[in-house]
Formats: structure tokens, sequence, C-alpha cells
């Protein structure tokens, strides 16, 4: 099936349930790089990278420039993802993601997406009449990040209303405050009573519901949105052109990726790099200790791991612990507890093309499709599946993977807290009196990164590691690891957009327990039919 860009992007997820995928990954030239790699900034790569998934018959060239400039020009660094060593003796450099509008690595996907859904309505509504206007109801599921993120992006947007779902008492103060105290008309805060899988499930009825998509237009914020991982295509050309401008960088030297990782979109977009030919030796898939993708590049078998009562007891409540009827673990890094990760699917396809796949590109295809959908069937049914040897072999040819434990994640954050680190700009003060302060998230892929660093040690090779949260999103998981280290005080490195923040007039809506997935949809036509009438 072949869609447009902006079908893809206003709808979010196939009518199946399935993922979008882009029909070919280009290839990038020598010429490519080299015109690029030593004064492009961040924008402009992102213009060039876009460009290549999108026709200017869809968006024309100087209005594809307008959308980048608009949803970059929020972002508090100059350089919108700067990379900074961490380490240097070792080679190791940290990619800030957390400079955006709620200080979480979404921020660079969901701002470029939020302007992307006002630039197609726009569109699709200049010569018509208020009544026969096409309004989009975007609707997602978020244990906190996601949530501010996309609220952050579509708040003020004409013609579309955001509907965020969150498990009430279960995300952290600081990021519950950053969704309901922002008050746009076209802002929706719902507070569900359970968990963060009723919240997901929730979504996926809703976009699998014939009524509701009869009379909405539904769209989706979450990591399955394909323009979301296109848009974190770009921070990896940026860093990786960052780092080879360093004076620590030599021709030849070679890049690992280290990513902290639940849902797996944040490093599926350096699978696409990476087939687009940026020169990285691996993609490090970092987990904490709900780690069924370590287990899957461990063993060969992808399977839900359910741990419930005690055993499933961690984390901090303080930080939005999720509390899983399902059995996933808690743990201080909330934002990666997951049974099952939403993108994965994704990467099976290729996987799949790559090990079956003959010379007939259509063949190849189907037969991709046909397995991914058997794979899923099993996981399911039956709680997980196996894959063959030849796809197990496919993934490693790309990934590694390391499993993170909390307390090795309280030891890095103290480890790092106590050495000395150098920085020529700190737009966000994690730069402390003593060294770097992490986020737990960031931590697990700090830890996965010394470990890489064993098996391909410098001086011939970097690692990248993605840190994707400011540490004041998750102050308790920090304030616990440090708060017994010499000259540490959390209000040093809060910034200043978080102070008062709890305080201010908030607007929720909470959805009682039982009321499922058509209560859901109740509070959603209700709410829009209201905003619409006011409007």
């Amino acid at each position: 099936m072949d869609l447009s860009f902006e079908d893809v992007v206003l709808k979010g997820l196939a009518s199946d349930g399935g993922l979008f995928l882009p029909k070919e990954i280009p290839t990038l030239s020598a010429e490519w790089f080299a015109v690029r790699q030593n004064t492009f900034s961040f924008e402009e790569l992102a213009f060039d990278i876009l460009s290549l998934y999108i026709s200017p018959s869809e968006i024309p060239p100087s209005d594809l420039r307008e959308v980048v400039k608009r949803s970059y020009s929020t972002f508090r660094a100059k350089d919108i993802t700067p990379l900074v060593p961490l380490d240097p003796k070792q080679n190791l450099h940290l990619l800030e993601l957390f400079h955006g509008p709620t200080f979480a690595f979404k921020d660079v996907a969901l701002q470029l997406l939020g302007n992307l859904f006002e630039y197609f309505l726009i569109r699709r509504n200049q010569d018509h009449e208020e009544k026969k206007r096409h309004h989009l109801t975007v609707i997602g599921a978020t244990s906190g990040d996601t949530g501010s993120a996309a609220i952050y992006g579509l708040r003020g947007k004409k013609d579309v209303s955001v509907f965020i779902l969150h498990p009430r008492g279960k995300v952290s103060p600081v990021q519950e405050a950053q969704m309901t105290t922002v008050l746009d008309a076209n802002v929706h805060n719902l507070a569900v009573e359970g968990t963060f899988d009723d919240c997901q499930d929730a979504v996926k009825a809703l976009f699998a519901d014939p009524i509701i998509n009869a009379t909405h237009n539904l769209g989706a914020v979450n990591s399955i949105n394909w323009a979301r991982i296109l848009a974190q295509i770009t921070y990896y050309f940026h860093s990786y052109f960052s780092l080879r401008r360093s004076s620590s960088f030599r021709e030849g030297d070679k890049v690992r990726f280290v990513v902290p990782t639940g849902n797996f979109g944040d490093i599926l977009a350096g699978f696409y790099a990476k087939r687009m030919g940026l020169p990285m030796e691996k993609l490090v898939v970092a987990t904490n200790e709900n780690d069924i993708l370590h287990r899957f590049w461990t063993t060969g078998y992808y399977e839900k791991s359910a741990v419930h009562g005690r055993a499933a007891e961690g984390g901090l409540a303080g930080d939005g612990v999720k509390a899983h009827s399902d059995g996933v673990r808690e743990t201080l890094s909330p934002a990666m507890d997951i049974l099952v990760s939403s993108n994965f699917e994704r990467l099976l396809w290729y996987l799949a093309f790559d090990a079956y796949g003959g010379h007939d590109v259509t063949e190849s295809q189907r037969i991709a499709g046909e397995k991914v959908a058997h794979w899923l069937g099993e996981l399911k049914v039956q709680g997980g599946f196996g894959v063959e040897p030849s796809v197990l072999e496919a993934a490693k040819r790309d990934f590694e993977s390391e499993r993170v434990s909390d307390e090795e994640t309280v030891k890095t954050i103290k480890a790092f807290y106590s050495a000395a680190v150098t920085q020529e700009t700190d737009p966000d003060r994690t730069s402390h009196v003593r060294g770097y302060i992490l986020d737990p998230h960031s931590a697990i892929g700090v830890t996965a990164s010394l470990r890489s660093i064993a098996r391909a040690p410098p001086p011939k090779t970097h690692h990248i590691s993605l840190a994707t949260a400011h540490p004041a999103k998750f102050a308790n998981a920090v304030d616990q690891a440090l708060k017994n280290q010499e000259g540490f005080d959390f209000r040093d490195v809060l910034p200043e957009q978080f102070v008062g923040l709890e305080q201010k007039e908030k607007r929720v809506t909470t959805v009682p327990e039982g009321a499922g997935w058509e209560g859901v949809r109740a509070i959603l036509v209700k709410e829009v039919a209201l905003e619409l009438a006011e409007s």
C-alpha cells in the first residue's frame, strides 16, 4: 500500500494496527558527506535529511525550511543537540538531547511533528468553510515524557485537538505538572485510574474502533508515528559530524552509538542512519531490568518476562514508577519500564527482508510482512517467539546489547558526578561543581558504553552515548544517588522553568477505574464537540 507522507503523518498508525515504513532507504554518496560534514548546522542537516524522504511536490523546499526553522527555534542550545566530552581518556562523548521545551529527547521529534500537523491542516483547510474543515484528533499514551513533549508541540495549533492519557498518580510530579498546567483549549489531559498499559491499550483500541474513526480523524504522536523516527535521524548525523570536527578524532577512527531504550524508537532512527551510510561500527541497545530487547540479542527469543508482587517493586514513586498489572518491573528509569517494545516490529521487518529475501523485491517484501505477522501473532497468543539463527545473525551485524540494573545506574551517576568534566557551554546546568549529573536513563546508556569500551577500546574507537533527559525530570533518583556527595545541592541544577511549576493552575479529566476505552471515547467525543463549538 502506497501512501503520501502527509497521510502517514496525519494517520500515524495503519488501519490494521500495523506500522508504516518508508518505501526505500536512500543511500548517501561520499560527495553528500563531503559537502555537509564540516559546516552544516543542525537545521541544515535536518532539512537535507527530511528532503530525502519528503517529495518537494508534497512540501516545497521553502516551506520545509520554514517548518524546520520554526521547530528548532524553541531549543535553548545553539547546536540543538550538542555533543559534549564525558570521559576524554576513553573517547566517551555524551549527546545531549534534552535542550528542548520539556527537557527530554522527544522534543526533537515532537516539535517538528506538531508543525507538520499544522502545515498539512492549514493547506487542507485553506478553501473550506469552518464546518467543513479537516479537524485532527491526536491521541497518545504516556508515562511522562511523550505527553509533555506532544502537548508542547501541539498547544495552540488550529484544527488540532490533543488527548494525552497518563496513569493517575504514576508519573512524576514534574512530568504531570508539565502536562496539566498547559491550559490551551485544544489540550486535554486524561488521568486514567489504572496503569500505563491501560492507557496504551485504550489508544490502540480507539485507532481500531470503526465508530470513532467514522466521525473523527485520529492521529498518533507516540513513537509509532514514522515522522518521529525520521526527525531523530538528524542527530545521529549531526553528532557524528561534530565528532569528526573535534581534535580527538582521527581519520579511520570507528564510532559506536549507545542508546538507552524501551520502545526502540530512538535507536531505530540510528538504524536508519546506518542504513543510509552513516559510518558507525555498532548500535548498542541499553536496557534497564525490563530487558526483553537484551534477551532477544542474547538468545534469539523475544519473550515477555513478567514479574509480580515484591519482585516487581522498585523505582521511586516520585519519579513516576509505573504499576503494571502485566508484570513490568519498576525501576529508577521509568520511561524504559516496558514489557514489549512498540517499534521493534519495524526492525523485525528489515531483519526478515534481509534473511529471507531474494532478487524479487516485491516478493521479498511480502515474505517479510508475513514473517512479522506470524511472529507478532505468536507474541500475542503465546507471549513470545523465537527467530531463526539467520535472523539473529542479521540483528547482530548492526547491534549489540547490554542490561543495566538500578544498582549499576546509581553507581554510574555517583561516579560521573565525582569526575571532573570540562564543557565549553552548559545551557542547562548539568555540569556541576564536581562533575556531570546524569539522569537515570542517560546513566544506563553510559554504563552500557563503559562495557562496550572494554570490547572496543580507544584510541581507535569513539563512543557516543545518548542523554535522553535532564536530571531534574527524575529528581528523586538523582537525589537518592547524590544526596550524600560533598557539594551536591539539587537546587543548583534545577532549571528555572521547573521552579513553582507544580503550584500552577491545572486542567485534567479523570477517567474512572473500569471505564475502559469506551469511557475514553465518550470523553473524547464530548470534549472535541465542546472545543469546536467554542472555536
